[in-house]
């Protein structure tokens, strides 16, 4: 799941077995994590989750095949790079920034 969850669940997407990387996240996201992953070399799934009623958003589950795959040590270990040879941060897997720099910290002088 996201990087702030203990949880790594195993779940049929597409028929195939996968580890899911995150659910209940839109189709953009979708497009960030399946280009990135598949960049580093791994085999994406995604589905679109089931509506519990007509007003829920559209959201989508997205997984790896390699069910050993965990995204928190993938990231936090730095082992993803993205397409021009930088380390995935925290930050840039989130989409929080474009910021790669593996420090989580600011040092203030």
């Amino acid at each position: 799941m996201a990087l702030d969850s203990g949880k790594h669940l195993e779940k049929e997407i597409n028929e195939v077995r996968c580890k899911v990387v995150e659910a209940g996240i839109s189709k953009e996201r979708v497009d960030f994590l399946k280009d990135l992953l598949e960049f580093n070399g791994y085999t994406v799934h995604f589905e679109e989750d089931k509506k519990k009623t007509e007003e829920d958003p559209t959201t989508y589950s997205i997984g790896v095949t390699d069910i050993t795959f965990n995204p928190v040590l993938a990231v936090y270990k730095f082992l993803l790079k993205t397409k021009d040879g930088r380390k995935v941060s925290p930050a840039y897997y989130n989409q929080v920034n474009e910021d790669t720099r593996p420090e989580y910290w600011e040092v203030k002088q």
